[in-house]
């Protein structure tokens, strides 16, 4: 029992530091040994849990990057009450609660989606469930709100759903092109405007 606890713990200090330095230096650039040197552990320790960095990759994206869409972008859409007031509390307050270290590196689904999401794919299936999950998720919200009179019947549940997840992870990605908040700030304007037009 120890001993699994032990290996469990070895498991998650591997992928923390890999989601990491995936995250602050790109998964391209970032190597086995550069991986294993931030967690202290011996290579053997890598070799024990995976096989090779296309493994460990893979479960990056399914237990770390899926983990935070989850959870910041996907649970909060479930909640109860007006469907609208939902929909705008997620989109606008989420791009407000990122500490800057976040605003500076952008989304880390995204970055990925941009590095080696066409590249393999098994990595183009993994990152695309994610974005599949939210866009249904999104499209459960906004057809609630259809049936409550909330958000306009006449629309496309699915494009506005595909709308705001690309503008979304749009201006986190051009969010790093800059030094201060101000573009985020032009955003959430152009969305609070969007989002009046789709209001009941």
């Amino acid at each position: 029992m120890q001993q699994e606890l032990k290996s469990e713990l070895t498991k998650q200090l591997i992928l923390d530091n890999a989601f990491n330095l995936f995250y602050k230096s790109g998964f391209k650039s970032t190597s086995i040994d550069k991986i294993m040197k931030a967690t202290t552990l011996s290579k053997g320790a890598f070799y024990h849990h995976y096989k090779n960095k296309k493994q460990l990759g893979l479960e990056v994206i399914t237990l770390k990057v899926e983990k935070r869409v989850v959870n910041g972008m996907i649970l909060p859409l479930k909640q109860t009450g007006n469907a609208f007031n939902i929909l705008e509390n997620v989109f606008l307050n989420r791009l407000k609660s990122f500490p800057f270290f976040e605003k500076q590196h952008g989304c880390p689904m995204n970055n990925l989606i941009n590095e080696i999401g066409d590249h393999e794919v098994a990595y183009q299936l993994a990152l695309k469930n994610i974005v599949e999950n939210w866009k249904l998720s999104l499209m459960t919200l906004i057809e609630r709100g259809q049936a409550e009179k909330t958000i306009k019947n006449t629309l496309s549940s699915k494009a506005i759903a595909v709308y705001l997840i690309s503008a979304f992870e749009g201006i986190r990605g051009i969010r790093k092109l800059y030094n201060d908040d101000l573009i985020l700030d032009d955003y959430l304007l152009g969305l609070s405007i969007y989002l009046q037009q789709v209001k009941y």
